[in-house]
């Protein structure tokens, strides 16, 4: 019998998928979560221990790649299957890499989820040795970038963060050089200090950079 924990925090969607795998001759829902902090509780209570975790990846208080990670550790024989609705392919590489057993998108039909998990059960791989191989080079260079990124941040004066905030918040070059009392010139000459600093192309890429480095809240929020 396969012992199943299912962490995903829309709950509708957990109910549906709780009601299928109790279907399933051989599957059990021995837990349900909504949170890493609910998933690592269910974990420890579970006995006999889990075999199978069905998890998404963007959790209200983290990274399900985390509780991947923990999970496989305590058990080698776990086996997590990844459903989420993140297209991100990094994403699913840091998955891969923490020990995930294969990554299905939210809207997989009925069939193929099941078919993973009856494959998981029975011991077979879901992806390649090539297929994990080329996830886990994935992850290594995400976590490259983001460092370099991060370095990159880390270089912008606190006008410069001025600047992005403002361009945050919708203002266009004249209202930011109001803004922070500056010459449109001078706001210009800010821009092209920041495009240079975090190896952007254009303001639109600088901001999208600047909010994944937390240097600026996207919305003035």
């Amino acid at each position: 019998m396969q012992r199943v924990l299912l962490v995903e925090d829309h709950a509708a969607f957990r109910q549906a998928l709780a009601l299928l795998f109790d279907a399933e001759p051989g599957f059990e829902v021995a837990g349900q979560a909504g949170t890493l902090k609910e998933a690592r509780r269910a974990a420890l209570r579970a006995r006999p221990r889990l075999t199978l975790g069905v998890i998404d990846l963007n959790l209200p208080d983290g990274d399900g790649s985390e509780l991947i990670g923990e999970l496989r550790r305590r058990n080698p024989e776990f086996a997590a299957l990844v459903l989420t609705a993140s297209l991100d392919r990094a994403e699913h590489a840091r998955a891969v890499e923490a020990g995930a057993a294969g990554v299905l998108h939210k809207s997989a039909e009925v069939d193929e989820i099941l078919d993973a998990a009856r494959r998981l059960a029975v011991g077979e791989q879901l992806m390649s040795p090539q297929e994990v191989s080329e996830m886990i080079r994935l992850a290594g260079r995400s976590r490259e970038e983001e460092r370099l990124l991060r370095e990159n941040a880390a270089r912008l004066t606190p006008r410069e963060r001025e600047v992005l905030q403002a361009l945050a918040e919708g203002l266009s070059n004249r209202e930011i050089a109001e803004r922070l009392h500056m010459s449109v010139d001078t706001e210009r000459t800010h821009m092209v200090n920041i495009l240079n600093k975090l190896g952007a192309h254009s303001r639109l890429q600088a901001l999208v950079l600047a909010a994944r480095a937390g240097v600026v809240r996207l919305g003035g929020g």
